[in-house]
């Protein structure tokens, strides 16, 4: 799993309508993610669009409910969270997620070759 900022033109928000543009404000403007999970060939499984502002943990539980039929889900540091790993494990797999340098709870047993 992984997120990727897209920017988002100047005039692309702000306009008068009802429904959800998905365009977050963050520190380079307004910008969209996208968050994307791939299989052990990279070929695109699912995804979700989120605003700029948008942790990658909160969308993670979405994008991890979708589809998992993996043994190990390998992902990067912003998506190092309790609630994640927890999910993973409970979907039936591994995760393989570094910890943030201000993570409290320790993952020793991770697989540095995955």
């Amino acid at each position: 799993m992984d997120g990727s900022y897209v920017r988002a033109h100047q005039y692309s928000a702000g306009a008068a309508i009802d429904s959800s543009e998905t365009i977050g404000k963050s520190r380079s403007g307004n910008t969209t993610k996208i968050h994307l999970s791939v299989d052990a060939c990279g070929f695109p499984v699912t995804f979700e669009i989120t605003g700029g502002d948008v942790n990658d943990c909160t969308a993670a539980p979405e994008l991890l409910a979708k589809k998992l039929e993996a043994e190990g889900v390998v992902a990067d540091k912003g998506y190092d969270s309790q609630a994640v790993c927890d999910q993973v494990v409970k979907q039936g797999g591994k995760p393989v997620i570094p910890g943030r340098k201000n993570s409290v709870v320790g993952n020793g047993d991770i697989d540095w070759y995955l």
